[in-house]
Protein backbone atom coordinates (compact mmCIF):
# COMPACT_ATOMS: atom_id res chain seq x y z
CA UNK A 1 0.00 0.00 0.00
CA UNK A 2 1.32 3.49 -1.16
CA UNK A 3 0.96 6.48 0.72
CA UNK A 4 1.65 9.92 -1.14
CA UNK A 5 4.67 10.55 1.13
CA UNK A 6 6.44 7.64 0.09
CA UNK A 7 5.48 7.76 -3.83
CA UNK A 8 6.62 11.31 -4.08
CA UNK A 9 9.82 9.89 -3.02
CA UNK A 10 9.86 7.21 -6.11
CA UNK A 11 11.57 10.05 -8.24
CA UNK A 12 14.72 10.84 -6.56
CA UNK A 13 15.43 7.32 -5.69
CA UNK A 14 15.87 6.43 -8.86
CA UNK A 15 17.76 9.22 -9.73
CA UNK A 16 20.60 8.71 -6.69
CA UNK A 17 20.30 5.10 -6.91
CA UNK A 18 20.72 4.59 -3.60
CA UNK A 19 21.65 1.43 -1.75
CA UNK A 20 21.99 0.13 2.17
CA UNK A 21 25.57 -1.53 1.88
CA UNK A 22 24.63 -2.87 5.43
CA UNK A 23 22.29 -5.05 3.72
CA UNK A 24 24.59 -6.64 1.08
CA UNK A 25 27.43 -9.33 2.08
CA UNK A 26 30.71 -8.60 1.55
CA UNK A 27 30.76 -12.63 -0.60
CA UNK A 28 28.15 -14.49 -1.93
CA UNK A 29 27.32 -17.36 -0.42
CA UNK A 30 28.86 -20.50 -2.25
CA UNK A 31 25.77 -22.97 -1.04
CA UNK A 32 23.50 -23.97 -4.23
CA UNK A 33 25.80 -23.01 -6.92
CA UNK A 34 24.25 -24.19 -10.20
CA UNK A 35 20.70 -23.13 -9.79
CA UNK A 36 19.13 -20.52 -12.29
CA UNK A 37 16.49 -18.50 -11.36
CA UNK A 38 14.59 -15.35 -12.40
CA UNK A 39 11.77 -12.86 -11.15
CA UNK A 40 8.70 -14.26 -12.98
CA UNK A 41 5.89 -11.52 -12.59
CA UNK A 42 2.44 -12.65 -13.09
CA UNK A 43 -0.31 -10.33 -15.03
CA UNK A 44 -3.33 -11.68 -14.25
CA UNK A 45 -7.25 -11.41 -13.81
CA UNK A 46 -8.87 -9.48 -11.72
CA UNK A 47 -12.30 -8.18 -10.20
CA UNK A 48 -12.56 -4.45 -10.27
CA UNK A 49 -15.58 -5.21 -8.04
CA UNK A 50 -13.46 -6.17 -5.12
CA UNK A 51 -10.72 -3.73 -4.80
CA UNK A 52 -13.78 -1.06 -4.90
CA UNK A 53 -15.19 -3.15 -2.17
CA UNK A 54 -11.46 -3.26 -0.40
CA UNK A 55 -10.99 0.79 -0.75
CA UNK A 56 -7.65 -0.66 -2.08
CA UNK A 57 -5.43 2.17 -2.87
CA UNK A 58 -3.79 0.80 -6.24
CA UNK A 59 -2.03 2.58 -8.62
CA UNK A 60 -2.20 0.82 -11.64
CA UNK A 61 -2.93 -2.63 -11.99
CA UNK A 62 -2.74 -4.54 -8.71
CA UNK A 63 -0.78 -7.45 -10.27
CA UNK A 64 2.03 -4.66 -11.12
CA UNK A 65 2.30 -3.34 -7.69
CA UNK A 66 5.94 -2.51 -6.31
CA UNK A 67 7.28 -2.78 -10.08
CA UNK A 68 10.12 -2.43 -11.42
CA UNK A 69 11.99 -1.94 -7.89
CA UNK A 70 10.15 -5.07 -6.35
CA UNK A 71 11.89 -7.20 -8.90
CA UNK A 72 15.10 -5.51 -9.49
CA UNK A 73 15.89 -5.10 -5.51
CA UNK A 74 15.11 -9.08 -5.14
CA UNK A 75 16.66 -10.32 -7.81
CA UNK A 76 19.80 -8.43 -7.27
CA UNK A 77 20.05 -9.41 -3.55
CA UNK A 78 19.85 -13.50 -4.64
CA UNK A 79 22.62 -12.46 -6.72
CA UNK A 80 24.59 -10.77 -4.21
CA UNK A 81 23.92 -13.32 -1.47
CA UNK A 82 24.02 -16.87 -3.25
CA UNK A 83 25.90 -18.32 -6.15
CA UNK A 84 22.10 -18.84 -8.27
CA UNK A 85 22.57 -17.49 -11.30
CA UNK A 86 19.87 -15.25 -11.70
CA UNK A 87 18.31 -13.66 -14.91
CA UNK A 88 16.89 -10.36 -15.67
CA UNK A 89 12.79 -10.25 -14.23
CA UNK A 90 9.98 -10.63 -16.48
CA UNK A 91 6.39 -10.79 -16.71
CA UNK A 92 3.95 -13.57 -17.93
CA UNK A 93 0.15 -14.13 -18.22
CA UNK A 94 -0.47 -17.80 -16.31
CA UNK A 95 -1.61 -18.90 -20.28
CA UNK A 96 1.92 -17.93 -21.82
CA UNK A 97 3.01 -21.64 -22.34
CA UNK A 98 6.54 -20.68 -21.82
CA UNK A 99 5.15 -20.55 -18.09
CA UNK A 100 6.50 -23.47 -17.89
CA UNK A 101 10.44 -23.04 -18.45
CA UNK A 102 10.40 -21.65 -15.35
CA UNK A 103 10.05 -22.86 -11.87
CA UNK A 104 8.98 -19.99 -9.87
CA UNK A 105 6.22 -17.45 -10.34
CA UNK A 106 5.11 -14.18 -8.10
CA UNK A 107 1.81 -13.13 -8.05
CA UNK A 108 0.93 -9.67 -5.95
CA UNK A 109 -2.08 -8.56 -4.03
CA UNK A 110 -4.10 -11.85 -5.30
CA UNK A 111 -6.73 -10.69 -2.80
CA UNK A 112 -8.34 -9.70 -6.26
CA UNK A 113 -7.51 -12.08 -8.37
CA UNK A 114 -10.08 -13.71 -10.07
CA UNK A 115 -8.74 -17.41 -12.49
CA UNK A 116 -10.35 -18.07 -16.03
CA UNK A 117 -10.57 -21.39 -16.92
CA UNK A 118 -7.84 -21.51 -18.48
CA UNK A 119 -5.74 -20.14 -16.12
CA UNK A 120 -6.87 -22.46 -13.43
CA UNK A 121 -6.18 -25.24 -15.47
CA UNK A 122 -2.64 -23.77 -16.23
CA UNK A 123 -1.69 -23.05 -12.81
CA UNK A 124 -3.04 -26.26 -11.63
CA UNK A 125 -0.54 -28.03 -14.55
CA UNK A 126 2.54 -25.51 -13.39
CA UNK A 127 1.91 -26.72 -9.39
CA UNK A 128 1.80 -30.39 -10.06
CA UNK A 129 4.91 -30.61 -12.08
CA UNK A 130 7.02 -29.03 -9.65
CA UNK A 131 7.02 -25.56 -9.94
CA UNK A 132 6.69 -23.12 -7.33
CA UNK A 133 3.86 -20.03 -6.89
CA UNK A 134 4.91 -17.36 -4.31
CA UNK A 135 1.45 -15.35 -3.43
CA UNK A 136 2.27 -11.90 -1.32
CA UNK A 137 0.97 -8.66 0.17
CA UNK A 138 -2.61 -9.67 0.66
CA UNK A 139 -4.40 -8.74 3.86
CA UNK A 140 -7.50 -9.60 5.60
CA UNK A 141 -10.28 -12.15 6.25
CA UNK A 142 -12.22 -10.44 3.08
CA UNK A 143 -8.89 -10.88 0.49
CA UNK A 144 -8.39 -14.12 2.12
CA UNK A 145 -11.75 -16.00 1.59
CA UNK A 146 -11.33 -14.16 -2.33
CA UNK A 147 -8.25 -16.25 -2.05
CA UNK A 148 -8.97 -19.41 -0.66
CA UNK A 149 -12.11 -19.19 -3.52
CA UNK A 150 -9.88 -19.09 -6.22
CA UNK A 151 -7.25 -22.23 -4.86
CA UNK A 152 -10.11 -24.03 -4.36
CA UNK A 153 -11.29 -24.01 -8.31
CA UNK A 154 -7.34 -25.16 -8.66
CA UNK A 155 -7.33 -28.07 -6.07
CA UNK A 156 -10.71 -28.51 -4.98
CA UNK A 157 -9.19 -31.34 -2.98
CA UNK A 158 -6.49 -29.85 -1.66
CA UNK A 159 -6.70 -27.94 1.92
CA UNK A 160 -4.40 -24.93 2.20
CA UNK A 161 -2.22 -25.48 5.43
CA UNK A 162 -0.07 -23.76 7.59
CA UNK A 163 3.19 -23.85 7.06
CA UNK A 164 4.86 -24.97 10.72
CA UNK A 165 8.05 -23.38 12.05
CA UNK A 166 9.92 -26.29 12.21
CA UNK A 167 9.77 -26.49 8.33
CA UNK A 168 12.68 -26.78 6.33
CA UNK A 169 12.03 -23.39 4.74
CA UNK A 170 12.76 -21.19 7.79
CA UNK A 171 16.46 -22.36 7.75
CA UNK A 172 17.58 -23.66 3.97
CA UNK A 173 19.76 -20.52 3.40
CA UNK A 174 19.01 -17.75 6.52
CA UNK A 175 18.36 -19.20 9.90
CA UNK A 176 14.60 -17.37 10.20
CA UNK A 177 13.38 -17.93 14.30
CA UNK A 178 9.63 -16.37 13.29
CA UNK A 179 8.00 -15.88 9.87
CA UNK A 180 7.97 -12.10 9.90
CA UNK A 181 5.44 -9.50 9.16
CA UNK A 182 6.67 -7.32 7.04
CA UNK A 183 4.91 -3.65 7.06
CA UNK A 184 4.16 -2.23 4.07
CA UNK A 185 5.70 1.53 3.55
CA UNK A 186 2.39 2.69 4.41
CA UNK A 187 1.51 0.76 7.14
CA UNK A 188 5.60 1.74 8.85
CA UNK A 189 4.51 5.39 8.17
CA UNK A 190 1.67 5.25 10.29
CA UNK A 191 3.21 3.50 12.74
CA UNK A 192 1.86 -0.04 12.40
CA UNK A 193 3.18 -3.25 10.90
CA UNK A 194 -0.50 -5.22 9.91
CA UNK A 195 -3.31 -3.58 7.41
CA UNK A 196 -6.82 -4.84 6.55
CA UNK A 197 -7.31 -6.27 10.14
CA UNK A 198 -4.76 -8.87 8.95
CA UNK A 199 -2.89 -8.56 12.21
CA UNK A 200 -1.03 -11.39 12.28
CA UNK A 201 1.37 -12.77 9.62
CA UNK A 202 0.73 -16.56 8.44
CA UNK A 203 3.48 -18.81 6.07
CA UNK A 204 0.25 -21.36 4.37
CA UNK A 205 0.69 -23.83 1.44
CA UNK A 206 -0.89 -26.17 -0.73
CA UNK A 207 1.08 -29.95 -0.66
CA UNK A 208 1.35 -31.90 -3.38
CA UNK A 209 1.11 -36.06 -3.44
CA UNK A 210 4.66 -36.48 -2.15
CA UNK A 211 4.14 -33.60 0.86
CA UNK A 212 6.32 -30.71 -1.02
CA UNK A 213 4.81 -26.98 -0.67
CA UNK A 214 3.60 -25.89 -4.39
CA UNK A 215 3.37 -22.30 -3.08
CA UNK A 216 4.55 -20.09 -0.52
CA UNK A 217 1.03 -18.05 0.24
CA UNK A 218 2.60 -14.86 2.23
CA UNK A 219 -0.35 -13.30 4.02
CA UNK A 220 -0.92 -10.70 6.25
CA UNK A 221 2.71 -9.44 5.43
CA UNK A 222 4.18 -7.34 2.22
CA UNK A 223 7.38 -8.93 1.21
CA UNK A 224 7.31 -6.69 -2.23
CA UNK A 225 7.12 -3.35 -0.38
CA UNK A 226 10.47 -4.43 2.29
CA UNK A 227 12.46 -5.52 -1.54
CA UNK A 228 11.03 -2.32 -3.46
CA UNK A 229 11.72 -0.10 -0.61
CA UNK A 230 14.99 -1.51 0.46
CA UNK A 231 17.14 1.52 -1.14
CA UNK A 232 15.10 4.32 0.64
CA UNK A 233 17.50 5.61 3.49
CA UNK A 234 15.36 8.54 4.16
CA UNK A 235 12.98 5.75 6.14
CA UNK A 236 16.43 4.31 8.48
CA UNK A 237 13.46 2.40 10.88
CA UNK A 238 12.42 0.77 7.73
CA UNK A 239 15.16 -1.29 7.55
CA UNK A 240 14.73 -4.05 9.77
CA UNK A 241 11.89 -4.88 7.36
CA UNK A 242 13.75 -4.66 4.50
CA UNK A 243 16.41 -7.66 5.61
CA UNK A 244 13.11 -9.73 7.07
CA UNK A 245 11.54 -9.51 3.36
CA UNK A 246 14.98 -10.09 1.88
CA UNK A 247 15.96 -13.39 4.35
CA UNK A 248 12.41 -14.64 4.07
CA UNK A 249 12.16 -14.64 0.27
CA UNK A 250 15.25 -16.34 -0.33
CA UNK A 251 14.95 -18.91 1.70
CA UNK A 252 11.44 -19.17 0.03
CA UNK A 253 13.38 -19.21 -2.88
CA UNK A 254 16.24 -22.03 -2.39
CA UNK A 255 13.82 -24.07 -0.62
CA UNK A 256 11.85 -24.02 -3.69
CA UNK A 257 14.93 -24.42 -5.98
CA UNK A 258 15.85 -27.47 -4.07
CA UNK A 259 12.59 -29.54 -2.93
Amino acid sequence: MKTLAALAAVGALGATSLVLHAQLPDTSDGRYAGLQWRFVRIKYHYDPAALRAQQLDVYGEPWGIDSPAAEQNLSRRVKTATAIQVEDPILMTLDDPKLFEHPWIYIVEPGALKLTDTDRAQLREFLLRGGTAMFDDFHGPYEWDNFERQMKRVFPDRPIVEVPQTHPVFSVFYKIDSYPQVAGIGSFLAGRTWEKGGFVSHLRTILDAAGRPMMFINWNTDMGDGWEWSNAIEYPGYLKHTAMAYRMAINEIVYSLTH
